[in-house]
Formats: structure tokens, sequence, C-alpha cells
């Protein structure tokens, strides 16, 4: 019976250990995924914010670019100036960025690519 019991400990003991080892990837991979997710809505909401202002205030397309890039640069995304696109009309502003951020999960490298946009026309 003894030698059972240690069979039972030593298979608890792996199981504990590959418990610990997923665990433990699951939140590396949620430190490395979840900021850039939360950079992309925060930039999102700043298009958005952006293009209101643009149209109401007569911003040109050199100043939302700016603006944008401005953003960008406070939230640490990686994307350059020229991939900010600015259409801005007396009655319609459009805004949309393209970047891709590098994930390096240890033994697996992957990019996750984002497109935030926004768009407001002028109600007069």
């Amino acid at each position: 019976m003894a030698s059972n019991c240690s069979k039972e400990r030593g298979a608890g003991k792996i199981k504990a250990i590959l418990f610990t080892l997923i665990l433990a990837f699951l939140v590396l991979v949620a430190v490395r995924t979840v900021p850039p997710y939360l950079a992309e809505y925060q930039l999102s909401n700043k298009l958005d914010e952006t293009a209101r202002f643009a149209v109401v205030n007569s911003y040109t397309e050199d100043q939302i670019r700016d603006t944008v890039y401005s953003a960008i640069q406070d939230l640490d995304i990686p994307a350059t100036k020229d991939s900010i696109k600015v259409t801005a009309t007396k009655s319609l502003v459009t805004i949309s960025v393209d970047y891709t951020v590098p994930i390096d999960l240890l033994f697996y490298h992957t990019q996750l690519h984002f497109t935030p946009s926004a768009e407001n026309r002028s109600i007069i």
C-alpha cells in the first residue's frame, strides 16, 4: 500500500506543476496581448473625438494628423505618421490608422493588426 500512495503523490505533483505552467502561460498571454487591445480602444475613442472637433473647428488635414500622432505617441502605439490617413472637407472628416503590434510569447511570435477609424459629417 505504501508504494501506491507514493505513486499517487507523484502524479499529483506532476498535475500541480503542469497546472502552474499552463496558468503562468495564460498570464503571460494576457499581459502581452491585453495592452495593445486597450491602446487600440483608447485610440479609437480619440479618433472619434478628433473627427467631431475637426468638423466643428474646420481643422486642416495636417492639424488632424498631428493630433492623432500625438495620441499614438502617448499610447505607445507602434504606428508612424505616414500610417495615418486623413480626409478633411468642410462637411466630412475621415481618419484611419493602420498598424501592427508584434507579440512575443516566448516560443511563438505573432503580430496583431489594427485598423481603427472614425468619420464625422457636418450637420449644416
